[in-house]
């Protein structure tokens, strides 16, 4: 069942002053479209500043689109702060990079897992006591640490506390916006492992967002590959990995540890991604592009099924 589809979704933030001359605008996201499957991970791969962050806030409807529809259990997403809003809120949870700044340090950890409990009136007092125990034990934090303020735990722990957070109100869909970024690699494999653990036991479905490929090749289904705003090549996570069609996703993958019988060819990527306020016509990635011609930088390729189990938005992958 799909949980979440985005459809051609877009959205641009004005840069500058207008006083000079006509302002400029930066299109963070441009024509996205993916979808979640319940109990299912689509993750989202790309550089910083490729629209990952502003594509998951869209998807949460924390972010209103410009164009384009949201769509979370078939319906699409009430208004912003409207009350419809605020009640779908209980079932869509985002788990933060950034701990300290999601966990407010006045709170104990027990009052911080139930915080959202109480903001949704879900159950009593002795019923919500009971639910934060339980989802201590479900994301392994001792029965010694409950009283203890965030800057007291190390930086895993506090994210198990972002994690069980988010768990509280029993959501169907978790953000998870680069979770792990920031923990050494033994902490990362520990709340990665747990977090597919927890996808496991309780059918959640997951947007999964990181610069990050081989994380997201551990833990999701299917992979969005994202360039400059734009997707230019998803489909199911064991192809994209295995034989990736988008030179810019041959490049990243080609950057991963080689694993026997994947994808082999080194792939260069030189310079950095052009201005998101002034892109290239055609193809944003022909200026980096090992293999481009001159239709690549005179026509934007649209996003296509190469076949049953990816789509790709490539001019050259056609001609082959």
């Amino acid at each position: 069942m799909t949980l979440l589809r985005l459809e051609s979704v877009s959205r641009r933030f004005p840069v500058g002053s207008s006083i000079l001359g006509s302002r400029k605008y930066l299109a963070a996201v441009d024509g996205v479209s993916l979808n979640v499957e319940a109990g299912q991970t689509t993750g989202i791969v790309g550089e910083s500043g490729c629209g990952k962050s502003t594509t998951g806030r869209i998807a949460l409807g924390l972010d209103s689109p410009d164009s384009g529809r949201v769509l979370f259990q078939g319906s699409l997403l009430p208004r912003i702060g409207s009350k419809e809003w605020r009640s779908q809120r209980r079932q869509m949870q985002l788990v933060f990079q950034d701990t300290l700044g999601a966990l407010d340090r006045r709170m104990t950890v027990d009052a911080l897992i139930a915080e959202p409990l109480e903001i949704h009136a879900v159950g009593d007092a002795a019923s919500r006591r009971q639910r934060v125990w339980e989802l201590l034990q479900a994301v392994g934090l001792g029965d010694d640490q409950h009283m203890l303020y965030p800057h007291q735990l190390s930086g895993g722990q506090r994210q198990r506390v972002v994690l069980a957070r988010a768990l509280a109100p029993k959501p169907s869909l978790l953000v998870c916006d680069e979770p792990v970024s920031a923990l050494d690699v033994s902490v990362q494999a520990q709340i990665i492992n747990l977090l597919v653990d927890l996808q496991r036991e309780l059918g959640l479905g997951i947007l999964f967002i990181s610069h990050d490929l081989r994380i997201v090749r551990h833990v999701s289904d299917r992979i969005v590959v994202m360039y400059l705003g734009r997707v230019v090549e998803q489909g199911r996570a064991d192809v994209i990995i295995d034989h990736p069609a988008h030179p810019y996703t041959q490049a990243l993958v080609s950057a991963m540890p080689r694993l026997p019988g994947g994808f082999d060819q080194y792939v260069p990527l030189s310079g950095e991604p052009p201005s998101a306020t002034d892109r290239p016509s055609g193809c944003p990635f022909n200026s980096r592009c090992p293999v481009a011609q001159d239709i690549c930088r005179q026509s934007l390729p649209e996003l296509l099924p190469l076949d049953s189990k990816r789509e790709v938005a490539c001019h050259r992958v056609r001609d082959r």
